[in-house]
């Protein structure tokens, strides 16, 4: 109806009609762009962040080359030196995961106290209870498997070269 009123006043289509549900599809596809947006670089920030652990634990096994001489020579299975190394891994992702979980949920609060002082009353934060536990879950995770590498290359060192080395 409204299409039809305005075309009787206005002489050729200088205007565009939507209905509600046509500007959430839109609004909808938007989010949907943004959303695969956000996803990959949030992608790319785990494999730089898996590497950087990687690298920071290539650099603890060379630092302690030693320790683990000391700890093969009494008697300490391969087993226990890579969970060592392995847990200090997963608790870097962890603790890489807590910060970005805290600094993701402030700036999301800062975004939705933006929009209110913008005049859009209705854009809502929530937070998710659930996935915080999934991210931080996920990040130790990630954190362990990129330490495994160094961790496994720790355990095969033999005592009496780790104890020379220098």
């Amino acid at each position: 109806k409204i299409e039809e009123e305005l075309l009787k006043k206005l002489e050729d289509e200088q205007f565009d009609v939507f209905t509600p549900e046509q500007l959430l599809k839109q609004i909808g596809a938007m989010i949907g762009v943004i959303q695969l947006v956000l996803g990959s670089i949030a992608s790319i920030s785990l494999v730089v962040g898996a590497i950087g652990i990687m690298n920071s634990m290539f650099t603890a096994v060379i630092e302690r080359t030693q320790e683990i001489g000391v700890m093969k020579a009494i008697g300490a299975p391969n087993k226990t030196i890579i969970m060592f190394f392995i847990i200090e891994a997963g608790a870097m992702g962890l603790a890489g995961g807590v910060i970005g979980t805290l600094v993701g949920t402030v700036l999301s609060y800062g975004v939705q106290l933006g929009a209110y002082f913008a005049g859009y009353n209705l854009f809502k934060v929530t937070i998710d209870v659930s996935m915080i536990v999934l991210t931080l879950v996920l990040s130790f995770v990630l954190g362990a498997a990129a330490g495994a590498i160094p961790a496994y290359r720790a355990a095969r060192m033999k005592p009496i070269d780790a104890l020379r080395y220098e």
